[in-house]
């Protein structure tokens, strides 16, 4: 191998004439009779290189063996390009590099896809090649905006007195929501560490112990189900803060989050966030993370069903719908699958009616009157042209159902502008969900949420119509970050972990030592937790959140590259005084 003396994206006219040294792997070729043209490639750039036998020492036929992948490390010298072959696209465009010595470092084997567009093979197939696939401009992009946004993260806690301290990976069992996993002890058989869905406890004894202001980034791990934007194993900017209240913390967080943004991306974020409360949210946009990139708000609509014929809705407990701008191109098909999406998310159908001349026209037009049209035309921000759709239920399907058809409708109208970021904050959102299956209330964030002060005393009497000091950070139909201030006083968490269905014992028990640390002075604290690969996601303008992550996991929590997780062997059980029980019971 030659040492090379400039990289792939260095070389500019004023290198020309000078003798360089380049290594790489060949990206492009192209064969002119006696002459070869080669897109060489690093992480950095491509650098046209040319084989001409006129000049070239060596045995030219070498030369034309050349192929895709291959790694070179090549001599020669910087000249102009010809005035047609110069590419304005390309930071090297001006110049190539004529090779007078080359040495091949590595042959490639025959590809299993090509590697000039990521779209040439399926997502698995190249999961399974993940190394090549990583070599792709898209991807190196991805992990540089992810590389800087670190950096950035870092710079600014740093310089605002955070403090990064890393907490422990193997830790206690601990019920915060999601299934653990869970590492067996060899040293203590039969028992078992689980990996941290998050440091929320450390982070919370870190402040008992005076560290005041915390950060870390990283890695957590939950056994559940997956999706586009959910890995089993992920990345947090963790955060807490002491003596603080929320203001304090959307200050701090704000900044943090332009801060990213103008850094990586030159992206000016609003000086301040909208904030918004979650019932707001979920009445509005039916979702606690609202995209706010388009309108198509939810309007409620069940003060005129009732008086309409249509029965339908007489006995259901919400009716709200969304006006939608061009209806005539709704389709019956159109509407069918937008039915389809609806019934997804429980709701029985999809109502409908069109503005058309004046009047309602189709669907369930025939069950209003003239007069309750008139009415509605003049109420509702609705034109000639605009299509009517209707969900009623009860009211969580209702809104779930709207919100999920309203993200529909924005991909299928082409609404969503993608090069626009709307932050916001969600509020205010309730202490707890009651679980019907088991009787009793689950955490809306987690246990360790503060309940606002004016409905500390609804614990005792309605604790359904409490709510939380939590807080959420929502951009563009995603939730970024999420947090709370925290309890600080031990009887008040007592009573939660009560209310959660926790006896004394069983909670001292999952948090014993959380527990008694709330009792030795323990301050007003607060946090937030930023969801890194979702904020690189954003940066990186993409909807799969593998696309950010170096060596992700499918959908079935499975790495297709190393193909994992594997079978052990029986000695290693043995060990560790485990059986396996493959019975499906």
């Amino acid at each position: 191998m030659f040492k090379r003396t400039h990289n792939c994206g260095d070389l500019r006219s004023s290198e020309i004439d000078n003798k360089v040294i380049l290594n790489g792997w060949v990206n492009k070729v192209r064969l002119h009779g006696q002459v070869v043209f080669i897109d060489l490639r690093d992480r950095y750039g491509k650098t046209q290189i040319v084989f001409n036998s006129d000049n070239y020492v060596g045995e030219f036929e070498e030369i034309k063996k050349i192929s895709m992948e291959d790694v070179l490390s090549v001599k020669g010298l910087v000249r102009p390009r010809i005035e047609s072959a110069v590419n304005l696209n390309l930071s090297t465009g001006e110049i190539e590099v004529l090779v007078y010595e080359f040495t091949m470092l590595n042959e490639s084997a025959t590809l299993p896809f090509m590697l000039d567009n990521r779209d040439n093979a399926e997502e698995n197939l190249r999961l399974k090649y993940r190394y090549l696939e990583l070599r792709m401009e898209e991807l190196q992009k991805n992990l540089l905006i992810r590389h800087k946004a670190y950096q950035a993260t870092r710079s600014f806690l740093s310089e605002n007195q955070f403090v990064e301290v890393e907490t422990p990976v193997l830790m206690k069992s601990t019920p915060e929501g999601a299934r653990d996993y869970l590492v067996p002890s060899r040293v203590h058989r039969g028992k078992f560490y689980a990996l941290p869905q998050s440091p929320q406890i450390y982070k919370q004894i870190l402040m008992i112990a005076g560290y005041d202001r915390y950060f870390q980034i990283v890695k957590c791990f939950r056994d559940e189900d997956l999706r586009a934007d959910r890995q089993p194993e992920f990345t947090q900017i963790d955060i807490e803060m002491s003596f603080v209240d929320e203001e304090d913390i959307f200050n701090y967080m704000e900044g943090l989050t332009k801060h990213i943004f103008k850094t990586i991306s030159n992206i000016n974020l609003p000086d301040s966030f909208p904030r918004i409360t979650y019932q707001e949210a979920m009445e509005t946009y039916g979702s606690d993370k609202p995209d706010l990139r388009y309108g198509l708000k939810l309007i409620d609509l069940k003060h005129y069903t009732d008086v309409s014929d249509f029965k339908a809705f007489s006995s259901v407990e919400r009716v709200k719908g969304i006006i939608v701008n061009g209806g005539e191109k709704y389709s019956r098909k159109m509407i069918d699958q937008l039915t389809n999406v609806v019934k997804k998310y429980k709701a029985k159908g999809l109502a409908w009616m069109r503005l058309k001349d004046g009047s309602f026209d189709a669907g369930i037009s025939k069950f209003f009157s003239a007069d309750l049209q008139e009415k509605m035309q003049n109420e509702l921000d609705i034109e000639n042209g605009d299509i009517l759709f209707m969900v009623g239920d009860k009211s969580k399907i209702v809104l779930n159902a709207l919100g999920h058809l309203r993200i529909e409708i924005a991909k299928r109208d082409d609404l969503i502008n993608t090069s626009k970021y709307y932050p916001i904050w969600v509020t205010e959102f309730p202490m707890f969900e009651y679980d019907n299956d088991n009787e009793r209330y689950t955490a809306m964030h987690h246990p360790f949420t503060a309940p606002k002060e004016e409905d500390i005393n609804l614990l005792d009497t309605d604790p359904s119509r409490s709510l939380s000091r939590g807080y959420d950070l929502t951009m563009n139909g995603y939730e970024i970050a999420g947090g709370s201030i925290r309890i600080h006083n031990p009887k008040l968490q007592e009573k939660i972990f009560s209310l959660l269905g926790l006896s004394k014992q069983d909670a001292i028990e999952k948090f014993g030592f959380l527990v008694e640390a709330l009792s030795y002075g323990t301050p007003p604290h607060g946090g937030i937790a930023f969801g890194f690969d979702r904020l690189v996601m954003l940066l990186a303008r993409t909807e799969n959140i593998r696309d950010v992550i170096a060596f992700p996991k499918t959908t079935s929590a499975t790495s297709l590259m190393d193909e994992s997780p594997s079978n052990v062997s029986d000695s290693q059980l043995k060990e560790l005084g485990i059986i396996i029980n493959n019975s499906k019971k």
